[in-house]
């Protein structure tokens, strides 16, 4: 696809403004601008009608919804992840995809390490037990109730490797921590510096998700995954809630087959009819509301990204295409 430089007026429209805590800067080329709040799958099509330029990070654009947009050229995804967008529909209509790289490898990581500290060193358990008096009668000075691990010489394994993986990684190695890239699933040969995905999973005291939710990455962790882990060993996902089969996690944790887990995803959000792991009580099960990526700083970063890749697509010099 060849991409030139555009002087018309272009119209570009917001689908989830709400899900961006940002001030957008306006873009240097002529245009008119709509934001909606939110768009439910009823109206984005009609809301679309006009567009050259739509911007979503989690509405769905189908190919129904392309077949109903001719006008349409760009669709700027304010997000990473893609999956809510029919990127075959978009390439046989001529529509090009862009998305935003890099602006969580800071505000992951770090969320990342908030959960796996507090599942290595017992943090709900031990709220727990002063909220219960445990301290108060104690007749020691300190208690032993729970168990706690640090996380210097430990090994964490990487499963995804981009830039929110390594991040992770070097904070790891700033806890003396020992870091394996797990090759991907399957693999019959291995990257330079890459570990098989099952001896990753076998020798790792926590293991981190950084991946896509594909349909290689659907359920990658499930049953098997588990039996394979340590009995202490903890799963922290931050990546897709689809990557790791839900029904298998909690299976795992109720019979200790891995110590703890923690997750900013489910497999559906936002979880309107519930969803089994909220309902679990556990001091070991940490459950955040996809939040790891929503740091002020993070969303200002993506927001001023956002509005780079439209002004490039502008000039004829795309960014980011998918």
């Amino acid at each position: 696809m060849t991409y030139i430089s555009s002087p018309m007026e272009h119209t570009i429209v917001f689908l989830d403004r709400t899900s961006l805590i940002a001030d957008l800067r306006a873009p240097a080329c002529p245009h008119r601008w709509t934001d909606h709040a939110a768009t439910p799958p009823e109206l984005t099509a009609p809301r679309l009608r006009d567009a050259s330029i739509a911007v979503v990070n989690k509405v769905r654009i189908s190919a129904e919804v392309l077949d109903t947009t001719p006008t349409l050229q760009l669709v700027a995804v304010a997000a990473t992840g893609v999956n809510n967008v029919d990127l075959d529909a978009c390439r046989a209509r001529g529509v090009a995809v862009c998305n935003i790289r890099g602006y969580a490898e800071h505000t992951v990581p770090e969320h990342v390490f908030m959960l796996l500290l507090a599942l290595r060193r017992n943090l709900i358990a031990w709220r727990q037990s002063l909220r219960a008096g445990a301290w108060q009668r104690a007749e020691l000075f300190c208690l032993f109730d729970h168990e706690m691990h640090d996380l210097h010489g430990s090994t964490l394994g990487l499963i995804g490797y981009g830039s929110i993986g390594q991040g992770v990684e070097r904070l790891a190695q700033a806890f003396g921590m020992r870091v394996l890239i797990a090759e991907q699933r399957g693999a019959k040969s291995l990257r330079p510096g890459r570990c098989a995905f099952e001896d990753v999973l076998r020798q790792a005291d926590a293991i981190s998700l950084h991946t896509p939710l594909t349909e290689a990455t659907r359920h990658l962790i499930g049953a098997p995954e588990f039996a394979l882990m340590k009995s202490n060993a903890v799963l922290i996902n931050t990546a897709r809630g689809g990557i790791v089969d839900e029904t298998a996690l909690i299976d795992a944790l109720r019979t200790g087959r891995i110590a703890g887990a923690a997750s900013d995803v489910l497999e559906t959000e936002p979880p309107r009819t519930g969803n089994p792991l909220l309902d679990l009580d556990l001091p070991n099960l940490l459950i955040t509301p996809h939040v790891a990526w929503s740091s002020r700083e993070a969303m200002q970063a993506l927001g001023d990204q956002l509005i780079d890749n439209i002004e490039a697509y502008v000039r004829g010099e795309p960014h980011n295409l998918v």
